[in-house]
Formats: C-alpha cells, sequence, structure tokens
C-alpha cells in the first residue's frame, strides 16, 4: 500500500486596533477596515451579537451603528436585527443563545464572505465566536470587546468556546478573529467588580513574563483600583501586546499540553463553578494566582518576600484572596478541579509556577496535601488585619 503524506500552512493576520468612540461619524476606523472588503461580485453581510447589560448602558448604540453602516460602509448590508444575549457565563451556559446565532446565520443568509460581530464581555465574545467558527465552518469574525479582560486578554486571543455538562469551555475551537477593535470608552459601564476583575489577568502575565510590568502594576495598584482611564489604557495596551506576542511565539492552538496563559486558571475555573459564577473570572484568577503562589512559596521555588509582594498587590487592587468554596467538603472539590483541568489537558497535568516574579516554571504533579495547606493559608491571610504577615 502506498502513503500519500499531507502538509501544508495556513498564515493568520489580524489586528488589535485602540480607539474611543468606535461608532462615531467622525471615527474612520471601522470605514477603513471594511474598506478592504469590496470585491467585486460579493454582498457582504454582518449580523451584529451583543452583551444586553451592555446595550442597556448604550442604548444608543443600536442606532449608532446602524447609522455608521448606512453611511460609511455602505457596501456591508447589516442584519436588520442586533441579536442581544446576556452577559457573563449566563451566554455559555445555555445552548439556545448559541442556537439563536446559528439561526440568524441562516435567516439573514450570513455567509463565509460576510461578518459576525461580537459586542461584549469575554464571555459573550467566546460564545459568539465559537457559533462564528462552526457555522458554514468559519465565519469571519469581528470582535469588539466591552470589559477590562476582553480587552487585555480573551478578546485579542485565538480560542471561542460554551460550556458543556458542567465544564468551562468543554467545547470549543480555535479560530482567529479578522480583526479586534478595543474602544477604550466603552471601559466606562463597567461597574467596580468588572473593572478590577480584567487587571487579574495583567498581573498574571507580567508575573510570568516581565518583571518590569509587574513593577509598574506595583506602583499603581492603588490609582487602578480607583479607575485611573490613562493607567487602564496602558495596562490593556501592554497586556494585549503580551498576550499576541505569546500566542505567535508558541504554541497558539495548544497541541501540546504546555499553557504558560492558564497560570492561576486551574482553581480559577472550579471556583466559578463552584459559586455558581457569582465569582467572576477576573476575581476566580486572583484567587487561583494567589494559591499557585502559596503554594510555590511552600515547596521552596517562590521567596516568602515575593509572595508578600505578590498578595500586596493582589489586596491593593481590591481581590479578595480566599473564598469558603475552595475548602467545602474537605478540598475535595478543589482536587477534582485539578484532576478536571488534567483531563483538559490531555492526561498529562501541565500547571505554571513561580520561581520569582517575572519568571515561571512548568510543573507536572501538585502535592493535594500541600494545596489544602495554601488554602489554609489564604483563609489565615484573608483574616488577619492588612499590617499584619502571615508567614509560611
Amino acid at each position: 500500500m502506498q502513503t500519500i503524506q499531507q502538509k501544508f500552512q495556513i498564515e493568520y493576520n489580524y489586528a488589535v486596533f485602540f480607539t474611543h468612540r468606535l461608532f462615531d461619524q467622525n471615527n474612520p476606523l471601522l470605514r477603513d477596515f471594511f474598506n478592504n472588503y469590496q470585491e467585486q461580485g460579493f454582498q457582504r453581510k454582518a449580523l451584529i451579537v451583543a452583551d444586553d447589560g451592555f446595550l442597556a448602558n448604550y442604548p444608543e448604540l443600536r442606532d449608532q451603528v446602524r447609522a455608521y453602516f448606512a453611511s460609511s460602509v455602505s457596501h456591508i448590508q447589516l442584519a436588520p436585527e442586533i441579536i442581544e444575549v446576556p452577559g457573563g457565563e449566563a451566554s455559555k451556559n445555555d445552548p439556545a443563545h448559541f442556537e439563536r446565532i446559528a439561526a440568524a446565520v441562516d435567516i439573514y443568509g450570513i455567509d463565509r464572505h460576510s461578518f459576525v460581530i461580537g459586542i461584549g464581555g469575554g464571555a459573550v465574545l467566546d460564545m459568539v465566536g465559537y457559533a462564528a467558527a462552526v457555522s458554514h465552518r468559519g465565519i469571519k469574525l469581528i470582535r469588539i470587546p466591552t470589559t477590562v479582560l476582553a480587552q487585555n486578554d480573551s478578546g485579542v486571543g485565538v480560542k471561542n468556546s460554551i460550556n458543556f455538562h458542567g465544564k468551562k469551555n468543554f467545547l470549543g475551537t480555535f479560530a482567529p478573529p479578522v480583526a479586534v477593535f478595543n474602544d477604550l470608552t466603552f471601559l466606562r459601564s463597567l461597574d467596580d467588580r468588572d473593572w478590577r476583575s480584567g487587571i487579574a489577568e495583567a498581573l498574571k502575565v507580567a508575573l510570568i513574563k516581565d518583571v518590569t510590568f509587574f513593577e509598574w502594576l506595583e506602583e499603581r495598584a492603588v490609582s487602578l483600583a480607583h479607575r485611573d482611564e490613562d493607567a487602564m489604557a496602558y495596562l490593556i495596551h501592554k497586556c494585549a501586546e503580551m498576550h499576541t506576542a505569546h500566542i505567535a511565539g508558541g504554541d497558539p492552538f495548544e497541541f501540546g499540553s504546555s499553557r504558560p496563559l492558564d497560570f492561576g486558571h486551574w482553581a480559577a475555573h472550579k471556583l466559578e463553578y463552584l459559586t455558581n459564577f457569582e465569582v467572576r473570572h477576573g476575581e476566580a484568577v486572583a484567587i487561583g494566582i494567589a494559591l499557585d503562589c502559596v503554594y510555590a512559596t511552600k515547596i521552596g521555588k517562590l521567596q516568602q518576600a515575593d509572595l508578600n509582594r505578590i498578595l500586596d498587590v493582589l489586596t491593593k487592587l481590591g481581590f479578595e484572596l480566599y473564598h469558603s468554596k475552595l475548602a467545602e467538603n474537605d478540598k475535595i472539590n478543589l482536587r477534582n478541579g485539578l484532576q478536571e483541568f488534567r483531563e483538559h489537558l490531555g492526561g498529562r497535568l501541565t500547571i505554571m509556577l513561580l520561581e520569582k516574579i517575572g519568571h515561571g516554571v512548568e510543573v507536572h504533579e501538585l502535592d493535594a496535601d500541600i494545596i489544602a495547606k495554601s488554602v489554609d493559608y489564604l483563609e489565615a491571610f484573608s483574616a488577619q488585619p492588612a499590617t499584619i504577615d502571615v508567614k509560611i
């Protein structure tokens, strides 16, 4: 028998734009982007799916979007309906939202020469991206993130997903967008929790990759917590830059089990489910980072002084570093989360731990007893006045 060996490569290119008032008639950014899609013979269309909570804060956006398309990009036929979906993990937990988008793709004739435009936070963009990726085997996706977390992390990457059978991101695709538009004015709609939540992902990437960026965050933790917009603009750009550089230079479709950007996430994913998503993703990541840093200190990888700095920054940013669900059921639920993460990685556990601020190392096993002691440490730390150090 003869064998045919196939091999080919596909190049992906997309830009992450930073702007203000994206749909203002005087802002040419979207118009210039869509002007690249004017080939003869194609009637390009666009379907918009938006976070209903965001639209409640920006009710004028519906009319602004329609007016912008009518006057500035008239060669793109906008679907008459703007699909509204709930924000947060609710959009990923209920398959009815995914099915609504797929049905709208069919009803409005959104084909592979057309666009699905997602406007919202990271969870909404995950779900919209998944619907776009599997409809017609892939419709062009434009992301317009409206939260800190989506603008600096999830919205600029290549992952799309929904939750399934109680497991986060169980169904998903690797499908890059054709563009990401970060409108910094949209962040003004966020409450303090969502403003803060996205900073956890910036701290994550600083801790594993860039001590200078960590020091910048350390110096500005209080001003960031008090909604300094200039500081946040820098944070988002820097974090998005580091995130996209990591994707380009690493394993973008995660064929291996090494996922440095999942630092702090194994416990975070489980905590989100254990709290029925009452804890935001970024809040859970902050706790997950704290837990893994305490663990690293307990096994002698991370110095106590570095741990103190990390916990101090997290506290100044306003994060809670302990939740009672971590200790529930004699911590068995948390250990189950580690096993689920192992399964998610294909059977070989790979966890990023810190050796020092700005430098992480991968380990392939975690000790359940030390995890439990690390949870106890965070409980004790959180119960103490801010002026008291809790030593390992």
